[in-house]
């Protein structure tokens, strides 16, 4: 390369000039020096006709850009190769002229034509970059140039240069705010772009130039809801927040419907007796209108189950955001499911930490319980850095109940020994407020502190006295002891405000210590002139209110005071005492005010409120810098109050144009249905069905799981609204074809038979009806159909939140359908099966699956959830309480297996005792239950009395928290108390889930790596039957049988009760005695201890 001696020289003469920062590296040496010689050897290379020069000198001067050293008189050489033929070349100049585009403006318009040419290249990168640096020329009088490049880059085939006309949006908006009204145009056309590159950088344009157009966002809706999950992680951020505005002016709130009936109750109560019957009428109806059971809008549901996925985001401010669009959006059952992403995110770095905790105290105030099982993670590592620890304490502290306020004193006392001492001062601080919120340990903590009067740190000392006296204030009378032995701290503490403190109280309370309060003050008036100003101040109080109440001793000493404090160097302490001698002592002069001075000065007040600074900070929309500083920032959008009546739906429905029809109806009929029978004909177990929801038929395709693309999801959208815009105008052949079919299926169908022609007809018709059904639906007819899909879609949206996996009610089997009472997919969508479900079960199953599908049953009319017994065997006892030991009294558990009516997060134990003793026994009932962090006992209702010989059942209820480890708790009588423990056997920690076996290998698929346990086995000779082998797993764990097709494969499934976590069981039977058990769950330690409970049960 003929520029190489050339470098070589200048590099020995750049370090003998004195430049030694750059040294004799030759990766990074010479390069970067800034002297003429070099920059004009650059422009050498720039000028020369060779493009391995030019991109040579290209990717100097980049690196260049990239150290920080100044490049731009290098601007006219570099603005030369804009035209340069070379691609490598002319994306490296584009890079450069973004970067001083705006510095050399005068420069870069005289290359503006090339810029121009640059947006025509065929290059999509070229044609980006070119319009990214016209957009980055600040010269008002190229806007009009700048528009028609954004508008013809707008229309662009390739989504990279949509995308670059989205960010040029918002450049060109803050150049010519004139331009709204063109700009908002193209913001229009980039969303309806069904591209997610091209998603979140409109929607950033949309909140920058016009936010308050949300008219814009309406057709849009529910296309961004199902994009989002597919979107670059920024984009997502952004869409989440505008979406989080945007349900809070369309949709009612979820939580608003038990305050509403309350607030009714109060007003009808007090309208009841008017006179005017006109307003009673008025009223009533008001108070029905309001009583209607809140049902969630389907659009609303949409949004919250297509964001929730992103809870697992690797990206910090997705998942930061998604929770504060929860906290603000989502029912108050639903929230919950943010703490373990947030919890999660805690393991990341300090500055991340610092945002989520400041979002979690805001949270942890309004709800609390959403925090309580991981209270441990909040506990302090002495790696933390101070404003991270005082966080956590903050947490800590707005976690702190009854239950779990031992623990946490118990960790507060380990943090006062930090060697931190602001975060020791925080501590005692969240002692004091920690015994003001909790009135039982008010003592214990006071003690505490008292004792912490003894430290031989003068700051943590000195933090004690202060907490104290704020404590003191609520109950001064008990603890006189308190202020005594605080006054004869006067003469160690130097901290001011502690001696102030302490000077307040003894003035505060001075007849509860009458003979040291004076004492105190003559201490003080001798070193009146060394203290500090706070001190002097409370020297001059104490004085005043000593002078009132005793004034035989404290005359002269007050008027030593008040002389020293006349000619004090402060004017506050001056002031204060001029005051006070006018107030105390009377004169002639003295008005009116002297006979009030007691009142004045001893009245009674209020004991402070320690409150928590995040109190009021949820009126910030969380995650937002705003509510980082506690103060409105610069662009922040105010989060809109819910609407008191939910605007009209409808405006979300977009209306298909009549160019995109498609002729052959059938054919994609054909093509939408497919899921319904690919799979599942073949079986005859429950079938995979399409979801028919009323919003979006995409969520089936991926969009709210992490597999599958949104594109092809939003297609299948499409189609079903071109469907239905057909649907409307060929209702009456439907209608014919429908009673044909249904009245030769009926004709046909014999009891035994499992999928003649008729029936598959008859099958598809079905399906159709319900297609047909949810598309009126989604139209928002007023037909009776799509009132149904509303109401069935709230019912489902209610427990839709308890579990991470959403088990679906699969369509009706045709036999059933065949009768006059219709049931539509629509009726049975998204149900999710919260106490263990029934599974579908009618003539049409085959008779090789009858066996696998024993003991469940479903008929077409009834459909409410029963409850289920377990299948096979007897429940297995265990002893709590042996009758030597309970002096007569016996007590043992089962576990029952039935969801525990108070809390489906429980495990209901049944509990039976005998009396075998020759008395009554009264009063029979759990008392002080010790449930480790995070467990829950529901205690039985108390036995009043047991007779002598007779035996009670009752049920309680235990959250385990998917743990196998004991639940403590006493056993009480009038007389005695016996101490006890349940522990459960891993298995009953979990209920049946019925699935098919497909939707079984789908999950399976989801739970590999570290979520799979195998192990073999080798099975015994009398556990060779298949009713054997399902009756000891089922014995050994609370789950469901799942179809098979295989013969020598036995399916289970469960979900953890307290988590909703699935547990999938395989059991597969190999040649001979051999056989390999696999479980799959994210819960490892649970998988791996049913492993060996499952093997151990097999080898019985």
């Amino acid at each position: 390369m003929a520029a190489s001696p050339a470098y070589g020289e200048e590099k020995g003469g750049s370090s003998s000039l004195g430049e030694p920062e750059y040294g004799h590296d030759p990766a990074s040496g010479g390069i970067f020096s800034s002297d003429y010689k070099r920059h004009d050897d650059l422009k050498e290379m720039l000028d020369s006709n060779k493009d391995s020069l030019k991109l040579e000198a290209m990717k100097r001067i980049v690196a260049m850009i990239a150290r920080g050293k100044n490049a731009s008189d290098l601007f006219p050489a570099v603005v030369k190769n804009v035209a340069c033929k070379n691609i490598e070349v002319k994306k490296l100049v584009y890079v450069y002229l973004v970067r001083y585009a705006e510095e050399q403006q005068d420069l870069a318009l005289l290359s503006i034509s090339t810029f121009q040419r640059g947006l025509k290249d065929p290059n999509q990168l070229i044609r980006a970059s070119a319009l990214r640096v016209l957009s980055s020329i600040r010269v008002p009088i190229i806007v009009p140039i700048m528009m028609l490049a954004i508008k013809e880059a707008a229309s662009d085939m390739s989504p990279y240069v949509r995308k670059t006309a989205a960010h040029a949006i918002p450049k060109l908006y803050s150049l010519d705010s004139d331009q709204k009204d063109q700009l908002i145009e193209v913001i229009e056309k980039l969303l309806a772009d069904k591209t997610t590159l091209v998603a979140g950088s409109v929607v950033m344009a949309f909140e920058e130039v016009c936010p308050e157009r949300i008219d814009l966002i309406h057709k849009n809706y529910r296309k961004l809801c199902n994009l989002l999950i597919d979107v670059e992680e920024w984009g997502q951020v952004v869409i989440i927040n505008m979406l989080t505005r945007y349900a809070r002016t369309q949709f009612l709130s979820p939580n608003q419907n038990q305050e509403s009936l309350l607030e009714e109750s109060v007003e009808k109560a007090f309208y009841g007796s008017e006179e005017e019957d006109a307003k009673d009428a008025k009223a009533e109806a008001a108070s029905l209108a309001k009583r209607k059971p809140y049902i969630m809008d389907p659009d609303h549901r949409l949004l919250l189950r297509n964001t929730k996925p992103l809870l697992q985001s690797r990206n910090a401010a997705v998942v930061m955001a998604v929770a504060q669009l929860y906290f603000h959006l989502a029912p108050k059952a639903e929230v919950g499911v943010i703490a373990k992403a947030l919890v999660r995110l805690l393991r990341s770095h300090s500055e991340v930490q610092y945002v989520v905790l400041q979002n979690v105290a805001t949270m942890s105030i309004k709800r609390r319980g959403m925090f309580e099982p991981y209270l441990k993670s909040f506990y302090i590592r002495s790696t933390d850095p101070t404003q991270i620890k005082i966080l956590k304490l903050e947490v800590l502290t707005n976690l702190a109940n009854e239950t779990n306020i031992s623990t946490i004193l118990r960790e507060f006392q380990t943090y006062i020994r930090s060697m931190d001492k602001d975060f020791v001062a925080a501590t005692i601080q969240a002692i004091g407020r920690c015994a003001t919120n909790i009135g039982k340990v008010r003592d214990t903590c006071l003690n505490g502190l008292v004792q912490l009067l003894s430290n031989r740190d003068e700051l943590v000392v000195a933090e004690s006295v202060v907490v104290i006296k704020k404590l003191l204030q609520m109950q001064p009378a008990q603890h006189s002891e308190i202020i005594k032995h605080m006054a004869k701290l006067t003469d160690n503490i130097q901290v001011p405000m502690a001696r102030a403190s302490i000077l307040w109280l003894i003035g505060e309370y001075c007849e509860h210590v009458p003979k040291i309060a004076p004492d105190v003050l003559r201490k003080m008036a001798k070193s009146f002139t060394n203290e500090e100003d706070i001190v002097k101040l409370q020297v001059i109080n104490l004085a005043a209110k000593l002078y009132l109440t005793n004034s035989k001793q404290s005359k002269l000493l007050t008027q030593y005071v008040l002389n020293l404090a006349k000619y004090d160097q402060n004017y506050d302490i001056r002031d204060r005492a001029r005051f006070i001698r006018q107030l105390i002592v009377p004169t002639e002069k003295s008005g009116a005010l002297n006979k009030y001075a007691k009142k004045l000065f001893l009245a009674q007040k209020p004991a402070p409120i320690l409150e928590s600074s995040f109190k009021d900070r949820d009126h910030f929309q969380l995650g937002s810098l705003s509510h980082l500083l506690n103060a409105k920032a610069v662009g922040y959008q105010e989060l809109p109050d819910w609407p008191d009546e939910a605007p009209d739906p409808s405006v979300r429905n977009v209306e298909v144009p009549e160019w995109t029809k498609c002729t052959s109806r059938e054919k994609r009929k054909e093509k939408v249905e497919k899921p319904f029978y690919s799979d599942s004909e073949g079986e005859s177990g429950p079938t995979e069905s399409a979801d028919s929801e009323p919003e979006s038929v995409s969520k089936e395709s991926g969009s709210s799981s992490s597999s599958g693309s949104s594109s092809s999801g939003s297609e299948e959208e499409e189609e079903e609204e071109e469907e239905g815009s057909e649907e409307q105008s060929e209702d009456k052949e439907e209608e014919e074809k429908r009673t044909k079919r249904k009245k030769e299926g009926s004709r046909k169908a014999a009891p035994g038979s499992t999928g003649s022609p008729s029936e598959e007809e008859e099958e598809e018709e079905g399906v159709k009806k319900a297609k047909k059904k949810a598309l009126q639906g989604k139209k928002s007819c007023a037909e009776t159909s799509s009132e149904e899909a509303s109401t069935s879609e709230s019912s489902s949206s209610g427990s839709d939140s308890g579990s991470e996996v959403e088990a679906k009610w699969r369509k009706m089997p045709p036999s059933s359908r065949a009768g006059p009472k219709e049931i539509s997919l629509l009726d049975l969508d998204d149900f999710t099966l919260a106490p263990p479900q029934p599974v579908p079960s009618s003539s049409i199953v085959s008779t090789s699956l009858v066996t696998d599908l024993e003991g469940l049953t479903l008929t077409d009319t009834s459909l409410a959830p029963a409850l289920l017994s377990p299948a096979f065997g007897t429940v297995r006892t265990y002893e709590l309480l042996h009758r030597m030991a309970g002096e007569g009294l016996s007590v043992e558990y089962c576990f029952s297996r039935q969801p525990f009516p108070g809390d489906p997060h429980m495990v209901a134990v049944q509990i039976q005792i005998s009396n075998n003793t020759d008395a009554e026994v009264k009063s029979l009932r759990v008392s002080e239950p010790k449930p480790l962090s995070g467990m829950r006992i529901q205690e039985f209702p108390e036995i009043e009395c047991l007779a002598p010989g007779d035996t009670a059942s009752v049920v309680m209820g235990i959250d385990f928290c998917d743990s196998t480890q004991a639940a403590n708790f006493q056993l009480r009588t009038q007389t005695r108390h016996f101490y006890v423990s349940i522990q459960p056997p891993v298995g009953e920690l979990m209920a049946p889930v019925f699935m098919s076996e497909n939707e079984f290998k789908k999950e399976q698929g989801k739970l590999t790596g570290m979520s799979e346990i195998t192990e073999k086995l080798t099975l015994p000779e009398k556990c060779q039957s298949d009713h054997t082998i399902v009756q000891q797993v089922t014995s050994a764990a609370n789950v469901g049988r799942v179809p098979c097709g295989a013969d020598n494969e036995y399916r289970f499934a469960a979900k953890t009760v307290t988590s909703g976590s699935l547990v999938l069981i395989t059991l597969e039977r190999r040649e001979g005695t051999a056989a390999q058990l696999t479980v799959n769950s994210e819960k490892m330690v649970i998988g791996t201890m049913l492993v060996k409970d499952i093997i151990q049960a097999l080898a019985q």
